[in-house]
């Protein structure tokens, strides 16, 4: 099954800080980001997340009026383009890590992924020796996970340690 990402700046900034950025476009078959994360992504730091924005390796999308059921939620400018974005393209995963956005995707039937799986895949694919070295540069860089999480997800899927 063909996999179609529609990316927040969380986890593209996040990746990007760290060098693994470039993980996103080789793992699914298309990856796209609404203008408006573009924008948060291009004004910040020359990283990696801002070069797979501006190369077009990260394609930038207009994501469409968001519908009255996803803007009761108040979600921030990003989060509700990728949403609605999703929202227009069924099959669409979103790769976000907010909270809010997270619990507004599964209550309006958005298929979700956050860092924390996309590292997992990650190192799935052979992309990494070490999913938990991944992890532990994120939180080193401010990444914010929590342990009890990770350690589950570490053992059900990679069979590694945590922490």
């Amino acid at each position: 099954m063909a996999e179609h990402w529609v990316l927040d700046a969380s986890p593209l900034i996040s990746l990007g800080r760290i060098g693994y950025g470039s993980w996103l476009p080789q793992l699914a078959d298309e990856v796209v980001t609404p203008a408006a994360v573009a924008a948060e992504v291009l004004a910040g730091p020359a990283d990696e997340a801002r070069q797979l924005v501006a190369t077009g390796s990260i394609a930038v999308v207009q994501a469409p009026p968001a519908p009255p059921a996803l803007l009761a939620w108040d979600l921030g400018a990003g989060e509700t383009a990728v949403l609605a974005y999703a929202l227009s393209h069924p099959g669409a995963t979103v790769i976000l890590d907010d909270g809010p956005a997270r619990r507004c995707a599964r209550a309006l039937g958005v298929p979700l992924k956050g860092t924390l799986a996309i590292v997992i895949l990650a190192k799935q694919q052979g992309l990494t020796v070490s999913a938990s070295a991944v992890l532990h540069q994120l939180r080193a860089r401010g990444f914010r996970l929590d342990d009890a999480t990770v350690a589950q997800a570490l053992r059900a899927t990679v069979n590694e340690p945590w922490p």
